[in-house]
């Protein structure tokens, strides 16, 4: 996949275009890779279609899969962008963590594609990723979705450093993850050496130290419509604290849905895509 070149559109770069959507359209997603500082790739699915961008960022754990239903019930209205964020699913691992580091990745996706200003979604990790991006990088971001987090996060993944490293099934590693399994069921890759989570626990152990803090500054500098859903089931984002984050900024819609652990898009998918689709229409 390329950049879209400056200036008057060539007519190759329509035919690029049309030529792209017919392999989306026989084959599913189409992969792509941005390469990064020291060759580290960050790996991508385009869902295509003719429509606005929406770049959408998992949770620890999960990769750009996991977007699969919801593409397909926004687009072709939404061209979803679903990437895998650095250690995870396709795309490398990384020498750190950081806050700054995932939102630099996210900026960079949409900079290569030239897609911005785009709808940004995200869960978890990837929740504070969008509207951080927003903060940070307002010239990129349309508006922002946020499932499942909120502005201060206290988070400890550290029982991931007890699963099995490999197994020799899919059903025999998830049994070694225990009451985690459903996190990780879609998330799944075939080693040399057997199956195994498409992360490392020791980088997702990293990655939500550098993740817990207290985010209140970036969240109240947002300046874009925001989508803020919350399962009210047990979820990781509490009813107190996602009140806290509409009354403390404007433009912020709040949205409960019966969902609890693993977030509210597998647990309210019905749910979750009719409200996406609802601010989508007027974002």
């Amino acid at each position: 996949m390329g950049k879209r070149p400056g200036g008057r559109l060539p007519r190759r770069w329509e035919e690029y275009q049309l030529l792209r959507q017919r392999v989306i359209d026989k084959l599913g997603p189409l992969p792509g890779v941005v390469e990064r500082e020291g060759g580290r790739r960050l790996a991508f699915r385009d869902f295509g279609g003719p429509g606005a961008p929406l770049l959408a960022l998992h949770g620890h754990f999960q990769d750009g899969t996991s977007f699969e239903r919801l593409a397909r019930e926004v687009g072709p209205a939404w061209r979803v962008i679903a990437l895998d964020q650095r250690g995870h699913g396709e795309s490398d691992r990384a020498g750190e963590y950081t806050r700054d580091g995932y939102v630099a990745d996210a900026a960079a996706v949409l900079e290569w594609l030239g897609l911005g200003p785009a709808v940004v979604l995200g869960h978890g990790l990837g929740g504070v990723t969008a509207y951080q991006l927003a903060a940070r990088r307002p010239e990129l971001v349309r508006g922002v979705i946020v499932e499942d987090v909120g502005a201060v996060v206290d988070g400890d993944l550290s029982f991931a450093l007890g699963w099995p490293r490999r197994a020799e099934s899919p059903e025999a590693f998830l049994a070694g993850t225990g009451s985690s399994a459903p996190l990780l069921a879609g998330a799944l890759r075939e080693y040399p050496d057997g199956w195994g989570a498409a992360v490392v626990a020791e980088d997702m152990v990293e990655s939500q130290r550098g993740l817990n803090g207290d985010h209140w500054g970036d969240w109240l500098a947002v300046r874009k419509p925001t989508l803020l859903v919350r399962g009210d089931r047990g979820g990781v984002l509490s009813g107190e604290h996602a009140r806290e984050m509409t009354v403390r900024r404007a433009g912020v819609r709040l949205v409960e849905l019966p969902a609890g652990r693993g977030g509210v898009r597998v647990g309210d998918p019905v749910g979750f895509s009719g409200v996406v689709r609802e601010f989508l229409g007027w974002v």
